[in-house]
């Protein structure tokens, strides 16, 4: 028996993705696709969630799907760390209901992420450099906002950003300087840098196709199965 799904933000480039791998699924059915105008109430149809829509939108999805018991995958950007906790208490609340969020499907993205967490244990100074298309509307991407906060995890919060007053330094996140590009022919890119005495070493990660987000999206998705409750990043549902 397939397991229905709802997918909120449909008409996006990543909604119109995860829409197509539901119905080309073998254990999945694609029962509702809601855009700007829909209404929340169409999700009731189904029994999971996928929410691919805006930062301003997505806690009121998240909001709706929880308080009617329905599993969901969070895929919007905007969700720091910070932004998570704040509903920790609010899901944990519902305990039949399991809550998946992910910052970027690529399995590439959650690899150099957990990388950059090993090396950052050897260099203080850090910084990201991370460059989207000119249609992605925040920024810093949700994927910087992780890789900074889990460089933080293992730094102490003692990370090197000198001048960090200055405007032009990028917008600390967590400690990290976070520069954000947005330009024409990209799809995503995103450079850890690290600097040594005499050196640097940078972990980068490039996505030329949104095909390399397909499995991290069906592995996301199949973790409402199994992983109960509060499930934080890709890196924790393909166990990194």
């Amino acid at each position: 028996m397939k397991t229905s799904v709802a997918v909120v933000g449909a008409s996006g480039k990543i909604g119109s993705l995860v829409c197509r791998l539901i119905q080309e699924s073998d254990d999945f059915e694609l029962v509702a696709q809601l855009g700007s105008q829909s209404d929340l109430s169409e999700i009731l149809a189904a029994d999971f969630v996928v929410d691919v829509s805006l930062p301003s939108v997505s806690k009121s999805v998240l909001e709706f799907a929880v308080e009617n018991g329905k599993h969901i995958m969070i895929g919007t950007s905007g969700w720091s760390s910070e932004r998570i906790e704040k509903q920790r208490a609010f899901i944990e609340s519902h305990p039949d209901v399991n809550v998946v969020f992910i910052s970027n499907f690529s399995l590439g993205a959650a690899l150099s992420t957990h990388l950059a967490t090993v090396a950052a244990k050897h260099f203080d100074s850090i910084e990201i450099i991370e460059t989207h298309g000119v249609h992605k509307v925040d920024s810093p991407s949700g994927t910087a906002v992780s890789t900074a906060e889990a460089i933080a995890g293992v730094r102490d919060n003692d990370i090197q950003a000198p001048h960090a007053d200055q405007r032009a330094r990028g917008q600390l996140v967590s400690g990290v300087p976070v520069h954000s590009l947005r330009m024409e022919g990209v799809v995503a890119k995103q450079d850890v840098i690290f600097g040594g005495v005499g050196e640097t070493v940078t972990v980068t990660h490039t996505t030329f196709s949104n095909r390399s987000y397909e499995a991290g999206i069906m592995a996301a998705l199949r973790a409402l199965r199994t992983h109960k409750g509060l499930t934080v990043g890709l890196d924790q549902v393909i166990s990194l």
